[in-house]
């Protein structure tokens, strides 16, 4: 028997889907612009997304937080089929392929939420002393992000592998490790960059990096920056803009949708699209800083560094200030894969936040959702 408890709705943070509700609709809209049947496309993925948030908001996490090992373990098994078995593409091995159903699987995609989940697991089990962890227990966490970073980064796919390392230790320095482990840290990142860029990057990534460092910026950055450029104060028209209905500036869906929001909405339209997401970070910091339970606080300071990650790297890069790497812009970009990683990670934070309080089984067995 199944029944509903309104008091649900005291503790859902709707902030969070209001601020992500325009993220949807906007970039919906600028698809269907340039490609109308990759829009149709974007609100299939979307459709999924929900669904799947739906699914997963709903499933007692807290009572199944035993399987969060096996989950993590899981991804790393398929990380390692990847070695083995991968599929390659245009020089990288990242994909499986499905048996019987002529698909393929990105594995590096799904240990986003697993690596997340497994942190929040272990913090809430050990939680850091009053002057952060010291090394024994930093080396232990370590270990579990570095691992899925190196086979990640071997595939070869740096900017994933940089993104759960970023994330994963930030999370450490969040909730708290020793100072003398944190100086050494970044002493040992000053000296190591200089060797991991002579003898791990490949040729190609040396080439974007040097790119970027060469005065005069790459195609793709350069109709970029035109695109920006032309939006001027309150952007132009959609016959107007050339960049993007000339195919001038490339993968304007994806990669460089950015720059197709300027063209289109100029300035005014840039501002309020990074003050939503400024807003969505701050109000996951707020939810991680003023939480003492440690599942919410990783989960939500997780999000926060991901969405930061991403908006400040795909923004970068557009306007050129970084090196240009399939890093999309959070909710934004066309792609399932992404997206649904982020509906997959809000709706553990919400359902650990709706029913923190109040299991999802009353003593007579039935469920309920309180």
């Amino acid at each position: 028997m199944w029944r509903f408890d309104k008091s649900i709705l005291s503790q859902f943070d709707f902030f969070s889907i209001i601020l992500i509700i325009p993220l949807v609709v906007f970039s919906n809209f600028l698809i269907g612009e340039v490609v109308p049947t990759l829009a149709q496309k974007q609100s299939a993925y979307v459709g999924v997304a929900v669904l799947t948030f739906i699914g997963i908001f709903l499933l007692p996490i807290r009572r199944m937080a035993w399987l969060i090992p096996f989950i993590y373990w899981g991804n790393i098994a398929l990380l390692l089929a990847v070695e083995f078995f991968g599929h390659a593409r245009l020089g990288a091995q990242r994909w499986i392929e499905i048996p019987f159903v002529n698909a393929t699987i990105q594995p590096s995609e799904f240990v986003k939420p697993a690596l997340i989940l497994m942190l929040a697991y272990l913090i809430n089990q050990s939680p850091p002393p009053p002057q952060g962890y010291r090394l024994k227990e930093f080396l232990k966490l370590s270990g579990y992000i570095l691992l899925p970073f190196f086979l990640i980064a071997k595939e070869p796919d740096l900017g994933t592998a940089l993104v759960l390392l970023l994330i994963g230790y930030g999370v450490l320095f969040f909730v708290g490790i020793y100072w003398k482990i944190l100086a050494t840290i970044v002493v040992g990142a000053i000296v190591l960059i200089p060797l991991a860029y002579n003898f791990l990057l490949h040729d190609y990534q040396k080439t974007r990096i040097n790119d970027f460092l060469s005065e005069k910026p790459s195609y793709h950055v350069q109709q970029s920056i035109i695109a920006i450029g032309s939006g001027g104060w309150s952007g132009k028209d959609k016959e107007e803009a050339t960049q993007t209905q000339m195919k001038f500036l490339p993968i304007a869906t994806s990669d460089f949708i950015f720059a197709f929001v300027v063209e289109r909405t100029g300035f005014l339209g840039a501002l309020g699209l990074i003050s939503i997401y400024i807003m969505l970070i701050l109000h996951l910091f707020s939810l991680s800083i003023f939480n003492k339970d440690y599942f919410i606080k990783v989960v939500s300071v997780s999000i926060a560094f991901m969405i930061f990650i991403y908006m400040g790297v795909n923004i970068s890069m557009t306007i050129g200030y970084a090196p240009v790497v399939g890093v999309p812009l959070p909710m934004f970009s066309y792609g399932g894969s992404s997206f649904l990683n982020f509906m997959i990670l809000f709706a553990i934070m919400q359902n650990l936040i709706t029913f923190r309080y109040k299991d999802m089984y009353d003593v007579r067995g039935t469920k309920s959702f309180l």
